[in-house]
């Protein structure tokens, strides 16, 4: 088929994180049936919810999972197998979505520093001592209480730019794939466009890069994470490094939106885009 030769996939799930049932095999023939120039696994890694539950002293619910750092070795090690075994075939890079590391600086120093990596995607889901933001029942919140979350929510992404043992930033503005996207909530973004702005200015001082990912595409929402705007920013304030991700946890969902988001990507001003080798961006060029 080879649609997306050329072109790269930076963020994806298997049934190594507890949101997908993806086989990691069929994931990486599927990278090879589309053409894709370098792809990546991702799968999580909480850092708030590393060990078992009783280590936490939690109490159960339906939502959260407990134990990444289990599944956080059993994805590398597969990745690892996989990438020996397809290395004739495609450049696979062995990566996780490093989730929360504010909430545990420790264990996410941890998980950075194993050799077998070749990226780490910096997210947040969730606030402390809060559900992740997809459990939440925006209808049910105030809605100064939703811009006062949000603020909160970018302050603890600049946090996490601050720690910068990442390599891209993932999914900026998550969020609103459940505000906008779910509960038809508008929010007026602007007022946070500062503390962005100012994420985004760590980012580049420390030679990082930020993600598109295109699972909004596909979704109520209908736009990409982070929008234009803020793909714009990043290029204006210096930024050169950008990945694109499907975050796809099914295997028809890899490589979604891809192509879509080149064209965002290109209409800001880059030329190039970056995957990781043993966290040495690579870089391919835009057509």
């Amino acid at each position: 088929m080879n649609e997306l030769k050329g072109l790269i996939d930076c963020h994806s799930h298997t049934y190594f994180s507890p949101d997908s049932s993806a086989d990691p095999e069929q994931m990486v023939e599927r990278a090879i049936e589309l053409g894709l120039e370098a792809y990546a696994i991702t799968d999580h890694c909480e850092c708030n919810r590393w060990f078992g539950i009783d280590y936490y002293n939690a109490e159960p619910n339906e939502h959260d999972t407990y134990d990444f750092g289990k599944d956080f070795e059993r994805s590398l090690d597969c990745i690892t197998k996989l990438k020996e075994r397809y290395s004739d075939s495609i450049n696979l890079i062995c990566g996780v979505e490093l989730g929360q590391a504010p909430q545990d600086f420790d264990i996410a120093n941890k998980a950075v520093g194993d050799d077998r990596l070749d990226l780490v995607i910096g997210s947040i889901h969730e606030l402390s001592n809060h559900p992740d933001f997809c459990f939440i029942n925006y209808n049910s919140m105030l809605r100064r209480n939703i811009y006062m979350m949000l603020e909160d929510y970018f302050k603890e992404i600049l946090k996490l730019c601050k720690w910068g043992k990442f390599d891209v930033l993932g999914h900026l503005t998550y969020t609103l794939r459940y505000i906008k996207g779910d509960y038809g909530i508008n929010v007026d973004h602007s007022i946070y466009d500062d503390l962005i702005a100012e994420c985004f200015k760590v980012i580049i001082q420390n030679s990082k890069g930020i993600e598109v990912n295109t699972s909004g595409l596909r979704q109520k929402y209908g736009n990409s994470f982070p929008e234009y705007k803020y793909i714009k920013m990043y290029h204006d304030l210096g930024g050169e490094i950008i990945s694109l991700g499907s975050d796809a946890h099914r295997v028809e969902d890899l490589g979604k939106g891809i192509e879509e988001c080149k064209e965002l990507v290109k209409k800001a001003g880059f030329k190039y885009l970056a995957y990781f080798k043993n966290h040495n961006p690579e870089f391919v060029r835009i057509d």
